[in-house]
């Protein structure tokens, strides 16, 4: 994306989200320390601006590299495509993420007996039949 111009990292995580047609937004401690990669690897450069912001910009090794190893980065954006997975409505994304943070939290929790082991594994084969009837 930087070879297409030059960007910001808040900016680079938002076209992320717009090619993905909102199914994947990469999170600030997956994209800084990747663009902190591309810069250690010579790729991009880091231009500091005003207010602590910061410009990323494809050097010409980073351009080599991307023409070397353009049908990759190819399949790796088609894969941001909502067509390439179909395309998960927000309501329903939403929603999932919801279920995941949810489990994580009470997984987490020291003491998870049987019995709720079981109650939550019931509730999910309930939401799935549910969905698959609707």
């Amino acid at each position: 994306m930087i070879a297409d111009r030059p960007s910001h990292g808040y900016e680079l995580i938002k076209a992320v989200e717009e090619r993905s047609g909102g199914n994947y937004v990469p999170s600030p401690g997956v994209a800084y320390p990747t663009l902190a990669w591309l810069d250690d690897m010579g790729y991009a450069v880091i231009e500091p601006e005003e207010k602590g912001r910061k410009l990323y910009r494809i050097t010409q090794e980073g351009q080599a590299f991307l023409t070397e190893n353009r049908e990759m980065a190819d399949v790796l954006l088609a894969r941001l495509s909502p067509s390439a997975r179909g395309h998960i409505p927000p309501p329903v994304l939403r929603a999932m993420e919801n279920v995941k943070f949810a489990l994580r939290l009470r997984l987490k929790q020291e003491t998870v007996d049987a019995e709720t082991i079981e109650a939550i594994a019931s509730a999910l084969d309930a939401a799935a039949k549910a969905i698959e009837r609707s």
